[in-house]
């Protein structure tokens, strides 16, 4: 399910993590050449990313917006 992300923290290990508009988190990192995501690595980035929407694996396997 398409979720809008809405914010950033990072975890312990200090990779980020997209809040998403259900409530849920999802890690964001740009490990090249698995994963491209170099929007990540800037403030600029991540703002510009906003409301851009990921999918969101818990409310797949969940079918609800329940955290």
């Amino acid at each position: 399910m398409k979720q809008a992300i809405t914010g950033y923290h990072q975890d312990n290990e200090k990779h980020w993590v997209a809040e998403l508009e259900c409530g849920h988190f999802q890690h964001v990192r740009h490990n090249p050449p698995w994963v491209s995501r170099p929007w990540v690595i800037s403030p600029q980035g991540r703002r510009q990313m906003l409301g851009y929407q990921l999918n969101c694996k818990k409310c797949d396997i969940n079918g609800a917006k329940d955290i």
